[in-house]
């Protein structure tokens, strides 16, 4: 048996280390670029070491820092190895729908099939007891999680630091970096009205396609002076959007993961355009609130601290977000990601859809984005978005949500 076991552990350990070298492949795949982009936009000096170890390729932290997020999306509050033992011998299906692949195999050290095979004979189940104790000794050393075995403040940052340097990473994948960076709007403003070129008039603000369209109609062989044309700039006014997410407990696991990490998208979009971005989380509670900011690195402990639980109270969400606009007449426009129906109160869709009109009367604008609803989700959503002057986005499940996200800030514009 000892013979089998190690053998399955060289095989696995192989698959283990392939696997995790390209997850953090994937994450530091454009370390420069991110480095510079991290780097603008002002990270406490408390991230500045854990960024640059994901940055610099340290695959043990980039591993331990998925893992952690992993935890938190999945409502997986601490590391307790006893109770991680247990759940994989009682029910070893149970346990993988709580733990996921990933805590399974890190914690382990064998992939999550080979423990399933194996999980009942007892002198592998001392095995992995042993390797749970030594691989949750090394987050407490570390002090990503605390003696209880709670994740911590450290721990928390290290898993909100390695999926935004991963949603940038795919973003880059995509080419969507300097879709619309090009266009410094709150420093410059929008290209507006086309007008004669005037003396001290920046060069950036020439209209070449006007102007070399007048010189060919003057039959001129070349731009002269007076054919010069300028574009004038509309000053862009002050924008503050809050991030609503559902973190009731069907988005447990990938769902919260995409919508933390659109979240980090539209984060670095905004703030990167001056604008604000808050955000909340809610459940049958309003939680992790925050509100605009050009802070990213406080919106983003702020979205990897989430973590699923309980029922959808959406009327809630809505009044606390209009809550946290500041005063006066900027854009203000709350996003509100969902997977289901409010289940939260006495009426819970009239009570939605009168928050939605408060909000409407303040001003406030309300997009709806729903993942995979049934039609009586959507057709309460498609309300809301109305009434809220916004949009419905219906979304599948394994949809990218950045891309919807960023979607719905560019209208803005």
């Amino acid at each position: 048996m000892a013979r089998d076991i190690q053998q399955g552990e060289r095989n696995d350990n192989s698959s283990i280390s392939h696997e995790l070298k390209s997850d953090s492949e994937n994450v530091v795949e454009s370390g420069r670029l991110i480095e510079e982009m991290t780097g603008k936009l002002g990270f406490t000096d408390g991230d500045e070491g854990l960024m640059h170890s994901v940055i610099e390729n340290d695959k043990k932290t980039i591993e331990e820092g998925l893992v952690i997020a992993d935890a938190l999306n999945r409502g997986v509050g601490s590391f307790t190895p006893e109770l991680m033992l247990k759940n994989l011998v009682q029910n070893y299906q149970q346990a993988k729908k709580i733990f996921g692949e990933r805590i399974i195999r890190f914690a382990t050290g064998y992939s999550p099939e080979y423990v399933e095979r194996n999980i009942k004979i007892p002198e592998f189940q001392r095995e992995i007891k042993k390797n749970i104790e030594e691989a949750v000794q090394r987050l407490r050393k570390k002090e990503l999680i605390e003696k209880k075995g709670v994740i911590s403040k450290k721990g928390v940052e290290l898993a909100g630091i390695v999926m935004y340097v991963e949603e940038l990473s795919e973003l880059r994948g995509k080419g969507m970096f300097g879709r619309r960076e090009t266009k410094k709007r709150a420093v410059h403003g929008d290209r507006e009205n086309i007008r004669e070129y005037r003396k001290g008039d920046s060069y950036r603000d020439l209209a070449i396609r006007e102007s070399v369209k007048i010189a060919l109609r003057r039959g001129h062989n070349e731009i002269m002076l007076k054919d010069l044309k300028a574009s004038e700039r509309k000053q862009r006014g002050k924008q503050e959007i809050v991030y609503a997410i559902d973190a009731s407990g069907s988005m447990k696991g990938r769902k919260i993961e995409l919508a933390k990490k659109a979240g980090m998208a539209l984060a670095y979009y905004a703030i990167n355009n001056n604008d604000r971005v808050g955000m909340l989380s809610f459940g049958t509670e309003v939680s992790n609130k925050w509100p605009p900011t050009k802070d990213i690195g406080r919106i983003i402990r702020t979205l990897a601290e989430i973590i699923p639980s309980q029922e959808t109270d959406i009327a809630k969400a809505i009044e606390e977000a209009s809550a946290l606009f500041s005063r006066g007449d900027h854009t203000k426009h709350i996003i509100l990601l969902t997977d289901a129906v409010p289940t939260v109160g006495k009426n819970p869709a009239n009570q939605a859809l009168e928050a939605v009109s408060a909000a409407r009367s303040k001003n406030i604008t309300i997009s709806i984005v729903g993942i995979s609803l049934d039609e009586e989700a959507q057709k309460l959503a498609r309300k809301m978005a109305e009434t809220g002057r916004g949009r419905l986005y219906a979304v599948r499940e394994d949809e990218k949500l950045d891309r919807v996200i960023l979607e719905d800030y560019y209208r803005l514009a």
